[in-house]
């Protein structure tokens, strides 16, 4: 009976293990969490190919108004934010001096112009004696020298006449240059647009001698250019035209959108990095962008709406051998029915930091591992039930 008991025990223990075997047999498949995969599915959306740079703004059009004569800043017509219209007055500089210079240019030139009449009318009395002694040379009633000296008398007052007018030319010229610099002493708005800067105050002297001083800046802020600076290793990716968008610091979202008008061919080097200046225009009609403010530009190699897209992630390495004319080809892995990933060729053709755009390779709705830091180890393998020893 003892016997049995024993037998009976060690059955039903038998049976307990080979249950318990059985058990951990069924629950071999791999799971999310024992794998270390993680799944995504490809599916429809948009991507954006980017370039992406900071800039600066500045107006596109301005010009900084300068004095070309020297002397005091009478009066200031306009402020910093007022808006002029070209030939609108913007300064005064005392012109009380140039009024004098000119008044002593045309007393100069007065002057000349009597001293012409006195040797026009010198000329036409020599003209006279010449003529009048030509004839009486003929009937023998001087003699020849006294018709040569007063041809030589002709001839002088014509050469001083032409001397006066000379002078009278020069003065003009004088006078002229004269009247111009008084008419710099007023200085105008060259042509529609906004003051934004003075560099000058009322009583302030300037001096134009040796430099053009400057007045004030105008600028048309009704188009702006952003100006960014874009490393060399990205300038291949650009051309004039491509269109940007960019935000600015405070802009809660809102984008201003234009096109590359030019790349600047000369580089700035900072930092031993080489950059080139790219110029965007914007409209800025409602004035919501002010010089110097920051931009965040993205330029758009390319972009493609209601495509197959996975995360980039998933892109495990290069397949040189299988690119294509529509795109590059890459290594991803999808899942399978024994739960060991599988490597497959896909082509690509957008991409950026998040996304992939799926040429060929995937449809919508297949699933594909994204690499995690246990993947690698993770690949499933069958467990063997645990051994039992002893005897009945």
């Amino acid at each position: 009976m003892k016997i049995l008991n024993k037998v009976t025990i060690s059955f039903i223990a038998l049976i307990a293990i080979g249950a318990a075997a059985y058990i951990y047999m069924g629950q071999t498949a791999p799971s999310k969490a024992a794998t270390g995969m993680t799944i995504a599915t490809a599916s429809r959306g948009s991507i954006e190919s980017l370039v992406t740079a900071q800039g600066t703004l500045e107006p596109k059009t301005y010009v900084d108004v300068g004095a070309q004569v020297s002397g005091q800043i009478q009066k200031l017509h306009v402020a910093i934010g007022d808006t002029v219209k070209a030939g609108d007055l913007i300064a005064e500089i005392d012109s009380k001096t140039y009024e004098s210079v000119i008044a002593g240019d045309e007393a100069q030139l007065a002057q000349l112009e009597a001293q012409k009449q006195e040797k026009k009318a010198t000329m036409t009395q020599s003209q006279r004696d010449m003529g009048r002694n030509q004839k009486l040379v003929k009937e023998s009633a001087i003699s020849k020298s006294v018709y040569d000296q007063s041809q030589t008398d002709y001839e002088v007052a014509k050469a001083q006449l032409a001397a006066i007018e000379a002078q009278i030319k020069q003065q003009q010229s004088t006078l002229d240059k004269d009247k111009t610099n008084l008419t710099y002493t007023k200085i105008f708005a060259p042509f529609d647009g906004t003051v934004v800067d003075l560099a000058v105050k009322e009583g302030e002297t300037v001096n134009a001698n040796q430099t053009t001083p400057t007045i004030g800046r105008v600028a048309n802020l009704d188009v702006m250019t952003a100006q960014a600076q874009v490393a060399e290793a990205d300038i291949p990716k650009l051309k004039t035209g491509m269109n940007v968008y960019f935000t600015t610091l405070g802009s809660d979202g809102r984008r201003w959108t234009g096109t590359v008008r030019q790349i600047l061919p000369t580089p700035q080097t900072v930092n031993d990095v080489v950059l080139y200046n790219i110029l965007v225009d914007i409209e800025n009609t409602d004035r919501a962008l002010m010089t110097g403010m920051t931009t965040q530009m993205f330029f758009e190699k390319g972009s493609a709406k209601d495509v197959v897209t996975i995360p980039s992630t998933a892109l495990l390495r290069r397949d040189i051998t299988a690119d294509t004319d529509k795109g590059t080809a890459y290594i991803v892995k999808v899942p399978s029915a024994d739960g060991r990933p599988t490597e497959k060729t896909v082509i690509v053709g957008l991409s950026d930091r998040s996304a992939a755009e799926i040429i060929s390779g995937l449809n919508e709705g297949d699933k594909v591992v994204i690499p995690t830091a246990t993947t690698s180890s993770a690949t499933p393998s069958k467990s063997t039930p645990p051994r039992m020893s002893g005897r009945l």
